[in-house]
């Protein structure tokens, strides 16, 4: 069983290798670090015995861009390749949008549209489509077309939606 807990700088080189091991451009460690000392986010890791099983983190964006709007977004998942389907990447993201649904009532999370797994993990929590297009925020996507999804706090019931929100071409 993995226990899920917000990352320390030690847990840099494991982060480094699950990337690695995935088959991702390692993320830079000093862009991990910043994230790390930014209350606005959150990076979490998930061991188990002392080993770093996934990792993921949450970006917040200040200022609206086309039809993503300011707010916490879910900024991705890594799960080591022999620790996938087992849990992990479902309990980073649950921790994940509990510590975004305690500051508001929204979540946002971006995709491709071939990431049918991502697409699939998220629905558990009620992600719903809000727009499509090439590029959200500073996020681009292979193929070149990414979704906006979002999803309500639990019991809180929708929120308004956007001012911004139409699709994106």
């Amino acid at each position: 069983m993995a226990t899920v807990r917000p990352a320390e700088e030690g847990d840099l080189p494991g982060i480094l290798h699950i990337d690695r091991q995935s088959g991702r451009n390692p993320s830079a460690a000093e862009a991990l670090a910043a994230a790390l000392a930014d209350p606005t986010r959150l990076v979490l890791v998930a061991e188990s015995g002392g080993e770093v099983l996934g990792w993921g983190k949450t970006h917040y964006w200040a200022y609206p861009d086309g039809p993503a709007p300011a707010g916490h977004y879910l900024g991705g998942v890594t799960v080591l390749p022999s620790q996938r389907r087992r849990g992990v990447g479902a309990a980073l993201t649950s921790a994940r949008l509990h510590w975004i649904w305690a500051r508001t009532p929204d979540a946002w999370y971006v995709v491709n549209t071939g990431n049918t797994a991502s697409i699939t993990l998220h629905s558990a929590w009620g992600f719903a489509e809000v727009a499509r297009g090439p590029r959200f925020h500073t996020t681009t996507f292979d193929g070149g077309l990414g979704l906006l999804l979002r999803a309500h706090r639990p019991g809180r019931g929708p929120a308004p939606e956007p001012a911004t929100r139409r699709r994106a071409l």
